[in-house]
C-alpha cells in the first residue's frame, strides 16, 4: 500500500540527509611522548623541564644524544657546532706585536756593536784589548788581510790582565824586580815558609817539572827559572827562608820583602791572601791563591797551572808554550 508524502515533508528529509554528510570528523594528528605514538584530536601541552640537575645533563649533552636539533635549551642562544681553538684574534695580534718589537731591538743592538767594533779597528801592532780591566793589550800583526791579533794561549780574548811591575829583595838581600828576568820563561808561586802541606806539594811539584825538563829538554831547561815569593813577610825573614830553600830544588829564587811591596804584587797577581786559624800564641796560618804562573821571556803571562795538574801536564804545556810559533 502506497503512502503519499507531502511535498514539504520530502523537502525536510532531503536537509537532515544533507546536514549529515556534509559533517567533517575531527582530524586526529599523531604525537610522541615518552617514546610512545599516541594520536589526539589536539596537541598536548607544552611540558616543563623540571629545575633539577637533570634539566642541566640533558641540556649539555650534544644534539645527536637528544634529539635536539638546535643543541641548546630553553631561554638559551644557538651555539656554533664548529669547536673553538686557542688561538684567536687577540692571541695573534699580541705575536705580532712582541715579533715586531723583538725585530726592532736586535736592529737596534746591531747597529750599537756595529758602531763599537768601528771604534776598535787597529791600524798598527798596538791593538786594543775587549776589557782592559781583566784583560792584557792585545798585539796585532799586519798580514795581506789587514792586522790580526797574534795568536797567544789565551785565545781569541787575549790573555788575562794578570801581572805587572814589582820589585823584592832575595835572599841575599839585592833587589830583585820583573826586569831581572828578561830572557828568562819563569814560573812563579806564592806561598810561605811555615805552610803545612800545600805549599811544599807544589814547590816539589814544580822542582821534578825543572828535572824533566833538564832530562828530555835540555836547551829549554836552561831557559826556565822557578820563583817563590813569601806572602807572610812577617815571618819569612831572609834567615827563614835560607832555611826552608834548603829543601827544594837548588834552581828556586827565593823572594821576600816588605809587607807593602808583597800586597802590591799579589794585587796585580789577582792573589787571595788572608790569615787563618790563629791562636793565642800568635800563630797562624795563610790562605791563599795555588796557581803557578808561566811568564815568556818577555815577562808576559804565557799560561797558569793549577794544584789539579800533574808534572807531566805543566811539562807538557812548557814546551808547548816554549815552542809555540805563531801561524798568523
Amino acid at each position: 500500500m502506497l503512502r503519499t508524502v507531502s511535498r514539504s515533508t520530502l523537502s525536510s528529509v532531503r536537509r537532515s540527509t544533507t546536514r549529515q554528510t556534509s559533517y567533517k570528523l575531527p582530524q586526529k594528528t599523531y604525537y610522541q611522548r615518552n617514546n610512545q605514538l599516541t594520536f589526539s584530536s589536539s596537541p598536548p601541552p607544552p611540558s616543563t623541564p623540571p629545575s633539577s640537575a637533570a634539566t642541566v645533563a640533558k641540556y649539555a649533552k650534544t644534539r645527536a644524544g637528544t634529539g635536539n636539533m638546535d643543541g641548546f635549551g630553553p631561554g638559551e642562544e644557538p651555539m656554533s657546532m664548529i669547536p673553538r681553538g686557542p688561538v684567536s684574534w687577540v692571541s695573534l695580534g699580541l705575536v705580532a706585536v712582541a715579533a715586531a718589537t723583538a725585530v726592532g731591538y736586535y736592529q737596534i743592538e746591531r747597529e750599537r756593536r756595529l758602531e763599537n767594533a768601528m771604534g776598535k779597528i787597529v791600524s798598527s801592532e798596538s791593538g786594543w784589548s775587549p776589557n782592559p780591566e781583566y784583560f792584557a793589550k792585545r798585539k796585532f800583526k799586519k798580514t795581506k788581510h789587514g792586522w790580526f791579533p797574534v795568536e797567544d794561549a789565551f785565545g781569541g780574548a787575549g790573555k788575562p790582565a794578570i801581572g805587572g811591575e814589582w820589585s823584592l829583595v832575595d835572599l841575599d838581600g839585592n833587589l830583585v824586580t820583573n826586569k831581572s828576568f828578561e830572557g828568562k820563561w819563569t814560573l812563579l808561586y806564592f806561598g810561605f815558609a811555615r805552610c803545612p802541606d800545600i805549599c811544599p806539594s807544589e814547590m816539589v811539584k814544580v822542582g821534578q817539572v825543572m828535572d824533566t825538563l833538564a832530562q828530555e829538554y835540555p836547551d829549554l831547561a836552561k831557559n826556565v827559572k822557578p820563583i817563590f815569593v813569601s806572602v807572610d813577610p812577617a815571618r819569612d825573614s831572609l834567615k827563614a827562608l835560607k832555611e826552608y830553600a834548603k829543601d827544594f830544588h837548588p834552581t828556586y829564587v827565593f823572594l821576600t820583602g816588605s809587607p807593602d811591596q808583597v800586597q802590591q804584587m799579589a794585587k796585580k797577581y789577582r792573589v787571595y791572601v788572608s790569615k787563618a786559624d790563629e791562636t793565642e800564641d800568635g800563630d797562624y796560618l795563610v790562605d791563599h791563591s795555588i796557581v803557578i804562573y808561566f811568564h815568556d821571556d818577555t815577562g808576559d803571562l804565557a799560561d797558569c797551572f793549577t794544584q789539579s795538574m800533574r808534572p807531566s801536564d805543566v811539562v807538557e804545556k812548557v814546551v808547548e808554550r816554549m815552542t809555540f810559533v805563531s801561524n798568523v
